[in-house]
């Protein structure tokens, strides 16, 4: 598994070849709390770099899951919606949302290391 990154939107991203695979990072999971519902976005579906391509429903609020590079959905996490526990696990165990083949990989440059991504929630709290 390559190495992740991070957007401001609390995404992770892995990238293998030309697909990345996106989820959501421990800080949105514990912010969001128990999950209840997670929509997932259609294989095929065209998205522009900030485009909302899924939803995670808690029992607290809704948050949206927008994605970090444009491209278009190649697979989807179809486990995840029988499995929420799956949200809470890495990208090499399942907790992947959606698999996305990048348009343009020079997007991946904006995103977050870990240190900057652990730096930027410091600055939250």
């Amino acid at each position: 598994m390559a190495d992740l990154k991070y957007t401001e939107d609390h995404e992770w991203v892995s990238l293998e070849g030309d697909v990345v695979s996106v989820g959501i990072t421990g800080y949105a999971q514990e912010a969001l709390g128990d999950l209840v519902f997670v929509e997932l976005p259609e294989i095929g579906k065209k998205l522009g770099k900030g485009d909302e391509f899924a939803v995670v429903e808690s029992v607290k609020t809704a948050a949206e899951v927008y994605s970090p590079v444009a491209g278009e959905v190649v697979e989807v996490n179809t486990a995840m919606a029988d499995d929420l526990e799956l949200i809470k696990k890495p990208a090499n165990e399942n907790g992947w949302i959606a698999r996305i083949k990048i348009s343009d990989p020079s997007e991946l440059e904006g995103l977050m290391d870990k240190e900057k991504y652990d730096t930027f929630i410091e600055g939250l709290d």
